[in-house]
């Protein structure tokens, strides 16, 4: 009986582990090109880790096949600071 409610708990902990693991991340950010000087600001979902390092590495290269060069990333976030950010991202709201 013991073994059994030690094994269900362990499946629960890791079906929330699971769960929150899989919970959208998102990252706002600042990037330039130059030839003439332009000036981004912009919100991407992010795939790996949901930590600003993460994020600078994931978006670096996907900015830069357009020429773009990462400035820094402001934040990370979930889902719920998504909408309010939408306006001030325009163009660039999950483009990259």
């Amino acid at each position: 009986m013991r073994f059994r409610i030690l094994l269900l708990s362990l499946v629960c902990a890791l079906a929330a582990t699971c769960a929150i693991a899989q919970e959208p991340c998102y990252a706002d950010y600042r990037a330039s090109r130059t030839g003439p000087l332009e000036l981004q600001y912009g919100v991407a979902e992010i795939f790996g880790g949901c930590s600003v390092q993460e994020a600078q590495q994931e978006l670096r290269p996907r900015l830069a096949a357009d020429g773009w060069q990462l400035l820094e990333v402001i934040a990370t976030f979930g889902e719920s600071g998504l909408e309010e950010r939408r306006e001030s991202a325009g163009e660039f709201y999950l483009r990259y």
